[in-house]
């Protein structure tokens, strides 16, 4: 029979998938915003954002109560600590969902721009990379961690390389001007969502591994 020290960091584990997934989701909603593709209902993309707020702060108490049931160690402390810091990355995530639908309604001839800058694929990208989150918390896979770090710089790249081209645009024609801006507000957003992501894989390998590591070191040693 599991103890309550167990029954609570299975809950912790089951909370952190919950939270993810509706993170997710909420980025997925997002991307359709940008994309002029048919979304969930306002109210509903609410009520995401609540739930996410509401499980944030559930998952704060239950590492509140496992601190007070015992003193964890080994790999159990390291879950603990790491479940605590995945939590608030991907409380970031649905911020950073909302904002971007926020700023997609403020994209005057949105369709011309996302064709034109192939924003698209990026959004596509940052897409992937937040699946392959939640994929690397429930399958704890150095294979998943380093595809998250290869994914997040080719989003750095194409975010620095389209911004660009969105200045130059903007230079050249002041009626993009305003359109412009919130389209590399919504870029900004999305590299931060691919940010965050990357900061929970190396989370998720100091829980495997219980050793720190940023990914552009994990990168040097894939070389």
């Amino acid at each position: 029979m599991a103890s309550h020290f167990e029954i609570e960091l299975d809950k912790l584990k089951n909370v952190i998938i919950k939270i993810g997934t509706l993170a997710e989701n909420q980025l997925i909603e997002a991307v359709k915003a940008l994309l002029s593709e048919p979304m969930a209902e306002k109210k509903e993309v609410k009520k995401t954002e609540e739930k996410i707020d509401r499980l944030d702060v559930k998952i704060d108490e239950i590492c509140q109560t496992i601190f007070a049931l015992q003193q964890p160690v080994a790999s159990d402390l390291r879950f603990i600590m790491a479940s605590m810091q995945i939590s608030n990355e991907i409380e970031r995530i649905g911020d950073l969902a909302m904002s971007v639908i926020k700023n997609s309604k403020n994209i005057k001839d949105k369709h011309d721009l996302i064709v034109k800058f192939n924003v698209a694929e990026l959004a596509k990208q940052v897409e992937e990379i937040t699946v392959k989150m939640n994929q690397c918390f429930l399958d704890r896979s150095e294979t998943t961690i380093g595809e998250i770090f290869v994914l997040n710089n080719s989003i750095k790249k194409g975010t620095d390389d389209m911004i660009h081209s969105l200045m130059n645009e903007m230079k050249s024609n002041s009626k993009a001007v305003v359109s412009g801006m919130n389209l590399v507000m919504v870029l900004k957003h999305l590299e931060r969502v691919s940010e965050h992501c990357t900061n929970i894989a190396e989370h998720v390998h100091f829980m495997i591994k219980a050793k720190i590591i940023k990914h552009e070191k994990f990168d040097d040693k894939q070389q």
